[in-house]
C-alpha cells in the first residue's frame, strides 16, 4: 500500500446523550475517552506500514467535538508523524453546535483542521426537541458564527428534512435561514427511522409517519431547486457545495472506490478488493488496541463481478 494515497475515517463513538434518530454507534461513557484516545493512538501505529500517506482526514462520530484540543493534537500529531499530510490534505471533523466556542475553533484550526461539518439539522427547536438534539436554534447559528470568527473558510452545515409534521414550507424557511451563512457546503437528509434508533419505537406504535414516496420526491426536488437557485452544485443525492473544490473530497473516496482506511469501533476499510471492519464495542476495541492487537473483527473479499456492481451502485449517487 506504500505511495498509495487513502483517505482515513477516525470514529469518535462518544456521545453526551443519543440522538432519537441516531443509529450509528456511539456510547455515553464519556470517562473513557481518555483511555479510547491512548488506544487510537496504538491503532495508528499499527497501519503504519500498509498506508504510506493520506490526502483526506475525517474525524467522525458519535460527536468528535468532545474531544479536547489536547486529545485532537495526541491524535492528529500520531497521524503526522507516521503517515505523509501536507498543506492540502483535507482535514474535516463533525461538530456538536453545542460544544463549542471562538477559541475552540481557533485550536482547530492550528492544528491543521481546515474543513467542519456543524450538525445543525434544523433552526427550529421544535424540531431539534423531535431528533433528541441536545443544542438550541441559536446555538446553532452562533456556532456558525463562532466558527466564521475564528477564520473556518470551508464551512458544512448539515440539515435534516421530512420530520414527521414538517412542511414544504417550513423546510424552506430552515433552507432560508441556512443560505445567509454562505456555507461552502450543505447536506441534506431525509430523516430515516432505523430498527436501532429510539424513534423507531414511536413509529410502531403509530405515533409518528414515515414520508411517503410522493413526499420523499417533493422534499428532494424542492431542496435541490432551493439550493439550485442560490448557486450550490448537486454533485451527490445529499450533497451541494458553493464550488466545485468544496466538494467533500473524503466523502468523494466512498463513492469513487478509492482505499480508505478506518480506525475506531466499528470504523470499516476498503483498499483494492479487500473490506475490513472493527469491533463495535468500545470495551472491546479497548481490550485489545493497548496492547498492539488488531480490532479488526472481520473482513470480506470481493469478487470481480461484486466490485462491479458496487461501483455502478456507488456511481448512481
Amino acid at each position: 500500500m506504500q505511495n498509495e494515497k487513502a483517505g482515513l475515517y477516525i470514529h469518535i463513538p462518544f456521545c453526551q446523550s443519543k440522538c432519537a434518530y441516531c443509529n450509528f454507534y456511539s456510547i455515553t461513557s464519556v470517562n473513557l475517552m481518555p483511555q479510547f484516545v491512548a488506544g487510537l493512538v496504538n491503532e495508528i501505529k499499527l497501519y503504519q506500514r500498509q498506508f504510506d500517506a493520506f490526502d483526506t482526514v475525517y474525524i467522525g462520530g458519535g460527536t468528535p467535538s468532545l474531544l479536547s484540543s489536547g486529545q485532537l493534537s495526541d491524535i492528529l500529531s500520531t497521524i503526522n508523524k507516521f503517515h505523509k499530510l501536507d498543506k492540502e490534505t483535507e482535514i474535516t471533523m463533525e461538530v456538536n453546535p453545542g460544544d463549542v466556542s471562538v477559541e475552540y475553533f481557533k485550536s482547530l484550526l492550528s492544528l491543521g483542521i481546515n474543513r467542519l461539518n456543524i450538525g445543525v439539522q434544523s433552526f427550529d427547536d421544535k424540531i431539534l426537541r423531535f431528533l433528541g438534539r441536545r443544542h438550541s436554534a441559536n446555538e446553532a447559528r452562533q456556532a456558525i458564527r463562532h466558527a466564521r470568527a475564528a477564520g473556518f473558510k470551508n464551512l458544512g452545515i448539515d440539515l435534516i428534512y421530512g420530520v414527521y409534521g414538517q412542511s414544504i414550507n417550513l423546510w424552506k424557511k430552515t433552507l432560508a435561514q441556512a443560505l445567509p451563512f454562505r456555507p461552502e457546503h450543505l447536506s441534506c437528509y431525509e430523516l430515516t427511522l432505523e430498527a436501532s434508533a429510539p424513534l423507531y419505537k414511536r413509529y410502531l406504535e403509530k405515533k409518528i409517519k414515515k414520508l411517503n414516496e410522493k413526499q420523499q420526491k417533493k422534499f428532494f426536488f424542492t431542496t435541490a431547486e432551493e439550493l439550485g437557485k442560490a448557486g450550490y452544485i448537486h454533485y451527490e443525492v445529499s450533497n451541494f457545495a458553493r464550488k466545485n473544490n468544496f466538494k467533500s473530497r473524503h466523502n468523494m473516496k466512498y463513492w469513487r472506490h478509492t482505499p480508505y482506511l478506518g480506525l475506531g469501533p466499528a470504523a470499516h476499510s476498503f483498499f483494492k478488493n479487500r473490506r475490513w471492519w472493527n469491533v463495535k464495542s468500545v470495551k472491546d476495541y479497548l481490550n485489545n488496541v493497548p496492547q498492539g492487537i488488531s480490532p479488526v473483527e472481520s473482513e470480506e473479499i470481493l469478487t470481480a463481478e461484486q466490485l462491479k456492481l458496487e461501483t455502478l451502485f456507488l456511481a448512481l449517487r
